[in-house]
């Protein structure tokens, strides 16, 4: 089920959980894209394609909010935001225990695992 953050006559802002996949890759697996365009075509009973531009996206593993357009109008207006960095994406962590620091920098190598299309952390 579809967690909507905000909708109006250009945009869907959703929720996206860990796990879910912003759009498709080689992994063929069902994406939030897809629930998206399968929700507007059921609620604005839309017949054909419905389109939807990405504007951005989240890591698999990542949870957070995506902006779709659904118009192209839409989609190159935020583009040009993103682009003039008058939109940014913050990342939060949650950790388990307090950290040590209340700033810090962690550097680690990215491991591509391409049968799994996802990519690790590795400190060696």
């Amino acid at each position: 089920m579809l967690d909507i953050v905000y909708e109006d006559n250009h945009l869907i802002i959703v929720n996206k959980k860990c796990g879910d996949i912003v759009q498709g890759d080689k992994t063929g697996d069902k994406t939030l894209a897809d629930d998206v365009k399968s929700y507007i075509k059921k609620k604005y009973k839309k017949p054909g394609d419905v389109f939807l531009g990405i504007t951005h996206r989240l890591d698999r593993p990542v949870s957070g909010i995506v902006i779709f357009a659904k118009t192209s109008k839409a989609l190159t207006r935020i583009n040009k935001l993103f682009a003039e960095n008058k939109i940014q994406k913050t990342y939060s962590a949650v950790v388990n225990n307090q950290a040590p620091k209340i700033k810090d920098t962690i550097t680690h190598y990215l491991v591509r695992n391409r049968k799994q299309n996802k990519s690790n952390a590795n400190d060696n």
